[in-house]
């Protein structure tokens, strides 16, 4: 897990555990390079996560592992910062730019969004594989993802992406090959949260 100094850390870390990984909380850039899952929790401000990320050459790390199939999971904010850009009370901020795409405010009547929501699973997923359609998450968040900008590629499979509501339709999940993120905190979502993660998990094996 990259400690970046942004994340509920422990949380994530205990429920990684619970679900039977091996769990190595770093800033080690070869650590982190080298391990066979690398999570990027994050809490807070998009600008001050991706601060803090460069801070430990974290965005050199998530690319060079994609760049060589090595699985990354984003949480939360950690998802957020993998997109193009973020926009916050007017300021705009560059990500990491894994996937084309703006982090901007949520329009609906209530914000934050603060507490539990279906998603919109789709057909095909590995991270909700064996999950009911029904199934619960827990969000926290003021911002997100409200269009999905990247465009098909006929040489390449379509990522899969999850939707939730909010007063507006946002990402909720995306599982692109070896790069996978979660709006929600799985960690935070009870049983259907430690599927997701035990899911992802496996994944690497």
């Amino acid at each position: 897990m990259l400690d970046y100094g942004s994340g509920n850390l422990r949380s994530a870390e205990r429920a990684l555990k619970r679900v039977g990984a091996d769990v190595e909380v770093t800033a080690d850039h070869r650590a982190a390079l080298d391990a066979d899952g690398l999570v990027v929790p994050g809490v807070g401000a998009f600008a001050a996560c991706m601060a803090q990320l460069k801070a430990v050459r974290g965005e050199r790390i998530i690319g060079t592992r994609l760049a060589g199939g090595r699985p990354v999971l984003g949480i939360c904010v950690g998802m957020q910062i993998l997109f193009s850009r973020g926009i916050e009370h007017g300021a705009e901020t560059d990500g990491c730019d894994e996937w084309p795409g703006t982090v901007e405010r949520l329009e609906a009547d209530v914000v934050p969004h603060m507490g539990w929501n279906t998603v919109r699973i789709p057909d095909g997923t590995t991270l909700f594989d064996g999950l009911p359609t029904d199934s619960r998450f827990y969000f926290v968040h003021s911002y997100g993802v409200r269009k999905w900008e990247l465009e098909p590629d006929e040489t390449l499979a379509a990522p899969l992406v999850t939707w939730a509501n909010h007063g507006c339709d946002f990402v909720a999940a995306v599982e692109n090959g070896a790069l996978s993120a979660t709006q929600f905190h799985p960690e935070k979502s009870g049983d259907a949260g430690a599927h997701v993660l035990d899911n992802w998990l496996n994944s690497l094996r």
